[in-house]
């Protein structure tokens, strides 16, 4: 049975772009949109950014929106990108009645941008006690869902940093094959905020001027803000490009760094090519993470190389153009792919002039090219590295559904007591455990103590599930910022505080190399890693996997919880479970 993954819409919003046509122009322009910051507030305004050109009630106005209750540039900018791409498939919502449809989304601050205006004042404003809830990764999902007009569909919400609108796009094609929908939109959406801003900023990896990606005097990335989703459909007669084949693999070697050799980016690659049936010499261009700092852009470049060798395609990174779109740029990247594909071209890679040693030499944009084949790469922190073959012509041989495999738990761990945290020494220095916040702790203590119940070191794949992800450690650097200004932060923090931090910190431990995801979508969040896991195992994709359910709260967190009428989270709760095949 064939399994042709098209695309047949998109839809964007980006620094250089409100839409496809301009995004389009401003690259053959070589028009950067990285800028002074004009919505964000920030003390480091010296920095500059990659801003959507829109404000907050000019996006609501383009989608119709009269409530004057504060919105999310996340979700602002995440609904104009799906309403663009259905517009562009020619569909319409009433025309998705009666269909199984799925919306996917992949983010990492949420509605951050908000929760950071109203942080003190939700302490004690009850007119604000909503903003918790949208801060959330999956609210956002939902809010979009909600404005376009989206209604008996499945929505869920990916957060694995900055490769989460490939894993979204990687999610739905898979859900395709399987025959468990008959269509999914699939991108991501992230808004600038001062929380990953000073983020970033605390890590030393910003630019004070416009980044130089795979440049030997770069000097960091510009953070930038979209959103772009794509519509996916199985065997369709009306397709823009295909999804030929796609890797998802753990680094497996540092929470914000990349191992020397890039043994994830590689190993991603590596898997998409084979998916895709397609050998390196197919592959016409590469659209490269290249974020522009010294560590990404030497170990991309050793990746690259150890899987073209001397016969290089030509090769560029775009976030000169938008920023650094975090958790958007898999999805934005995707977009532009398919627009270079369409109209013949290689996007430039602005800002090059002087090769980096044992780095590659990116193209300085080529026109009237033909690009059959081409590869999107999208690396998160932890080493969540993600690629995507994408093809003008449908695959010669597309891969076929595989015969299900029937799996079985056979290991399962769960802690809500805080008190048990002090069993994590049988597996962890007490220097090291010091340096772990409680949920680190229990995710540590959970899935090691299942992962040796079930007699393995080391699983094939690893799945989180968190609906609010590292609460204590987001909410301290929220204080930090609140009492100190935006400056005197830590860096530590902000290195524990993404979503995927769990997943990563356990692949990390058990040296697993293994497709690595993490799910955040509130309540349904476990059941989406289940739902991943099963599928992962029934396809014979892997023998093995760990899927954590983690969670947490504090005490302000907890207040404003009651407050609202609902009964406060659990102080901790984490279980590991451990499938594998039969």
């Amino acid at each position: 049975m064939n399994n042709t993954i098209s695309v047949t819409g998109l839809g964007i919003i980006c620094s250089i772009g409100n839409n496809a046509d301009s995004v389009l122009d401003s690259l053959l322009k070589r028009k950067s949109g990285v800028g002074p910051m004009k919505y964000l507030q920030s003390k480091h305004s010296y920095l500059p950014v990659g801003e959507v050109q829109l404000s907050n009630d000019q996006m609501k106005d383009i989608l119709g929106i009269k409530d004057e209750t504060p919105m999310s540039r996340t979700t602002l900018m995440g609904a104009i990108a799906i309403r663009q791409a259905l517009e562009h498939a020619g569909i319409t919502v009433e025309d998705l009645d009666g269909k199984r449809v799925a919306l996917i989304s992949g983010t990492t601050v949420g509605g951050m941008d908000l929760t950071e205006n109203y942080y003190e004042q939700m302490k004690t404003d009850d007119s604000l006690l909503y903003l918790p809830k949208s801060n959330e990764c999956g609210k956002s999902t939902e809010e979009m869902a909600e404005i376009i007009g989206l209604k008996n569909v499945q929505t869920c919400t990916i957060s694995t940093a900055c490769s989460s609108a490939l894993n979204s796009i990687i999610l739905g094609s898979e859900m395709l094959k399987r025959d468990e929908v008959d269509l999914v939109i699939a991108g991501g959406s992230e808004a600038l905020s001062r929380f990953h801003l000073n983020g970033f900023n605390t890590l030393m990896i910003l630019d004070k001027e416009q980044c130089r990606p795979f440049d030997d005097t770069r000097a960091g990335l510009n953070l930038g803000e979209g959103a772009a989703f794509v519509i996916l459909e199985k065997n369709s007669s009306h397709s823009l490009a295909y999804v030929a084949g796609y890797g998802n693999r753990c680094d497996a070697f540092h929470q914000t760094a990349s191992s020397e050799n890039g043994e994830g980016a590689y190993l991603a690659m590596k898997d998409a090519l084979e998916m895709a049936g397609l050998q390196p010499g197919d592959i016409q261009y590469v659209n490269a993470h290249g974020t522009g700092t010294p560590n990404n852009d030497i170990t991309e470049s050793q990746s690259l190389k150890r899987i073209f060798g001397e016969s290089m395609p030509e090769v560029s990174s775009t976030k000169a153009f938008t920023g650094h779109t975090t958790s958007a740029s898999g999805s934005i990247e995707t977009v532009i792919c398919i627009l270079a594909m369409q109209n013949n071209f290689t996007p430039a890679n602005l800002g090059w002039q002087n090769k980096i040693e044992g780095g590659i030499v990116p193209t300085s944009g080529k026109e009237n090219v033909v690009l059959e084949n081409v590869i999107c790469n999208s690396f998160g922190f932890g080493g969540n590295d993600s690629s995507m073959v994408i093809s003008k012509s449908a695959p010669a041989s597309s891969e076929e559904i595989v015969p299900d495999h029937s799996y079985k738990i056979v290991a399962e761990e769960t802690v809500t007591d805080v008190e048990v945290l002090k069993e994590l020494k049988e597996f962890v220095s007490p220097m090291e455990s010091r340096r772990m916040g409680k949920l680190m702790k229990a995710a540590h203590l959970t899935s090691l103590r299942a992962l040796k119940k079930a007699g393995i070191e080391c699983p094939d794949a690893i799945i989180t599930a968190t609906s609010r992800g590292m609460l204590e450690i987001s909410l301290q650097f929220l204080d930090d910022i609140t009492a100190f200004g935006e400056e005197l932060l830590k860096p530590t923090l902000f290195m524990q505080s993404t979503h995927n931090t769990l997943s990563s910190a356990i692949a990390i431990r058990t040296k697993c190399h293994g497709y690595n995801t993490t799910y955040s979508h509130g309540d349904e969040s476990f059941e989406w890693a289940m739902r991943d896991a099963v599928r992962l195992i029934q396809t014979g994709k892997v023998n093995s996997v760990l899927v954590g359910s983690f969670d947490e709260s504090t005490p302000s967190f907890s207040m404003i919880a009651e407050r609202s009428g609902e009964q406060a989270p659990q102080e901790i709760f984490a279980k590991a479970i451990v499938l594998v095949k039969e």
